[in-house]
């Protein structure tokens, strides 16, 4: 499968089986596409038949001459030979395989606190309620999730736990003693957690930037972008705005964290479709590290992203690609979560083929100890799996879960994206169509021009040019 397209002046062809990227010139763009209406995905290297060449030869004369097209044809059968170009699809024979496989759990979403000192708009977790009562996680529930994790987790050494909300800060001394117990397990287990995160900033103080640069391998710091963005969507519950307090703290917290990981992460709705200018917003307050996501929300809200929003936010995202290859060029460079790509490895097949793993190797656990499949889940009890006492009960959802992969998605097998998304999120495809194994479609438009985008980057940052 070829799939081909013009980004920013730069004529890429990605071979969607086997992730190669080629940026080339216009004539071996347009050879390419002539060819790939006519040549099927091959098992294995072939060799162009001479017929196949001198038909593309003829539909071609007006724009190349002869021997253009003959050294084009040269360049494309190294590709061919060298599998990079008309491959087979090397993961569809192991989906029998892969849905047999023996999962185990590697991170939990603890859900620290069900309650929120803002009331940011949009908030699925309905200001941190999560379409029940508030709470606070106890520091007894919290072991027993990390006891499960451990007891759970099979061979795996590195697992992970974020602490997420509503706000966690607002049951901090718990995320404390919990760390402090993740790590009096570490070497009697042979485990090693990876903690994080996800915090509005409003608790944040000197005592915690310390500790979380010392304990936390990612922190992510929610922020919408420019003052008037942000405030229209994230205000306190009286209706200020937080972006006065937040940003000093935020900057403050980015410049301790020194080299270490952490991503100032955003939402953007249909009240700000030049995003992009949030990102730069970000750039520009020193920031380093910064994500700025799609809301995701049913058509009658006033904010949601409608399908006649898509044009201009495919363009946004060019733009915002352009400037970010212009900054990096300039020694200005940021790293901007959805551009980044990583071409010469990449995902095992795994997550290439189920994406995050929710429901069986990722779950959340809300303040009472139940297990979700993710914490967008959280509330909804067709999808309860368990608890933190039983474990895994419910059987049937986390083994519909373990199917869930981008050959049960009908949107997904011929889609170029299959193997850079995963298929999407489960949580959105279950909201908009009723099954995990439907796609966003919104979301699915937006997420192959972002892919399209970061391997344009790649090839303008190895072009080396100022244009």
């Amino acid at each position: 499968m070829i799939h081909q397209y013009i980004n920013n002046g730069y004529y890429i062809v990605l071979d969607v089986n086997s992730g190669s990227v080629h940026s080339v010139d216009p004539l071996l763009y347009d050879v390419i596409s002539f060819l790939s209406e006519r040549i099927p995905d091959s098992e294995k290297p072939f060799q162009i038949a001479q017929s196949l060449k001198d038909e593309t030869a003829a539909a071609l004369k007006e724009k190349y001459s002869q021997e253009e097209i003959r050294e084009a044809f040269e360049d494309i059968q190294e590709l061919i030979d060298q599998e990079e170009l008309f491959t087979a699809d090397i993961y569809k024979n192991f989906v029998m395989d892969f849905k047999k496989r023996q999962t185990v759990v590697k991170a939990l979403c603890l859900h620290i606190a069900h309650d929120c000192n803002l009331a940011c708009q949009y908030c699925f977790a309905e200001e941190g309620e999560y379409h029940g009562r508030r709470a606070l996680m106890t520091f007894e529930v919290g072991k027993k999730a990390l006891d499960f994790l451990i007891a759970n987790s099979g061979n795996r050494r590195n697992l992970e736990v974020d602490f997420f909300g509503g706000e966690p800060l607002m049951n901090w001394q718990v995320v404390k003693q919990l760390v402090e117990y993740g790590r009096s397990q570490e070497e009697a287990h042979n485990k090693k957690f990876r903690f994080t995160l996800t915090t509005n900033g409003v608790l944040l103080n000197d005592e915690i930037m310390e500790f979380c640069n010392r304990e936390m391998s990612n922190v992510v710091l929610s922020l919408d972008g420019r003052k008037e963005v942000n405030d229209k969507m994230r205000p306190f519950r009286n209706g200020t705005g937080s972006y006065d307090l937040i940003v000093p703290k935020f900057q403050k917290f980015a410049e301790k964290r020194g080299d270490r990981d952490y991503f100032v992460r955003g939402t953007f709705t249909h009240n700000n479709l030049d995003f992009g200018k949030d990102v730069l917003h970000f750039a520009d307050l020193g920031f380093k590290k910064m994500s700025v996501e799609p809301v995701v929300a049913p058509d009658e809200e006033p904010y949601a992203i409608k399908e006649a929003d898509l044009p201009q936010i495919l363009e946004e995202y060019d733009r915002l690609a352009a400037e970010y290859v212009k900054r990096h060029k300039e020694g200005r460079g940021f790293t901007f979560f959805h551009f980044m790509l990583d071409l010469t490895q990449g995902p095992c097949v795994a997550k290439r083929l189920s994406g995050c793993g929710s429901g069986t190797e990722y779950l959340a656990v809300t303040p009472w100890g139940d297990l979700y499949p993710c914490h967008q889940f959280v509330g909804n009890e067709d999808f309860l799996l368990g608890n933190v006492d039983t474990g895994v009960t419910n059987t049937a959802v986390r083994d519909e879960f373990k199917l869930c992969n981008v050959y049960a998605k009908d949107k997904c097998r011929d889609c170029f994206a299959r193997f850079y998304c995963s298929g999407g999120c489960a949580a959105n495809s279950y909201n908009f169509h009723g099954s995990i194994t439907d796609a966003y479609d919104i979301g699915c438009e937006m997420q192959k021009k972002r892919i399209e985008c970061a391997i344009m980057i790649k090839a303008a940052l190895a072009d080396g040019s100022d244009e």
